[in-house]
């Protein structure tokens, strides 16, 4: 997964009561993730769950008004799929014990390793992403194998019906490149036209030109493909 883009169809939600530990945890995610959202206490915490609906949450154990066990209860309620870490000190084994039913992703105990969470953190960018059935192929577009529609992070990118069918083949073979030959004959296949190269380039040639640079790209002497992120 590459770290020099801005991670963008990703949410993260922060709880933590305690103000220098959430301005630096908001401060440090910002670098990687656009949707950073922060709250105060539980009961902000779950306002802003409803509100957001974050695919990633980061909650300590304890906060007021609403302490970050009966938060995550109440959110499970509503969702398993919500990816859930708790962070919480030292002396809380008891309350770490009961959150093991809560089905959380793991637990970090205070002071937080910044390296450790960026790391946790990516890894559930990538489970996250492979649970919503896209294709990524780069950190911001992705491909929606269930509706084979084109997105660059919440925007469609419009697509006729013969390109989608070239990214439908394009994306069914990670890192393959298809012949033009079977590019032609996959697009053109109720049709009797006869095989022509110049027919594939010039179509790659325009859809590229929707495309952000370097998407579609030539291996010379075999054919085109998308290398997948």
């Amino acid at each position: 997964m590459k770290t020099d883009e801005i991670i963008e169809d990703i949410s993260i939600l922060i709880a933590e009561d305690e103000t220098q530990l959430r301005e630096y945890l908001n401060e440090y995610l910002s670098i990687f993730f656009k949707k950073v959202y922060v709250a105060k206490c539980g009961h902000e915490g779950y306002l802003q769950y409803l509100e957001k609906k974050p695919d990633i949450i980061i909650s300590d154990i304890n906060m007021p008004n609403l302490n970050g066990l009966e938060m995550i209860k109440r959110i499970r309620q509503r969702d398993e799929e919500t990816e859930i870490i708790i962070i919480s000190a030292h002396s809380e084994e008891e309350k770490l014990l009961q959150a093991i039913e809560l089905k959380l992703v793991t637990y970090l105990i205070k002071p937080i390793n910044s390296l450790k969470l960026k790391e946790l953190l990516f890894r559930l960018v990538e489970k996250v992403r492979s649970s919503k059935k896209r294709i990524y192929l780069s950190n911001n577009i992705f491909w929606d194998k269930s509706s084979y529609t084109l997105w660059n992070s919440e925007k469609q990118i419009s697509l006729k019906e013969k390109e989608i069918m070239l990214f439908k083949l394009l994306c069914s073979k990670s890192n393959h490149a298809f012949t033009a030959e079977a590019i032609f004959y996959h697009i053109y296949k109720d049709s009797d036209k006869e095989f022509s190269e110049y027919a594939v380039t010039s179509f790659i040639k325009r859809l590229r030109a929707k495309l952000p640079e370097n998407l579609i790209q030539n291996e010379y002497g075999i054919g085109y493909k998308i290398v997948l992120n």
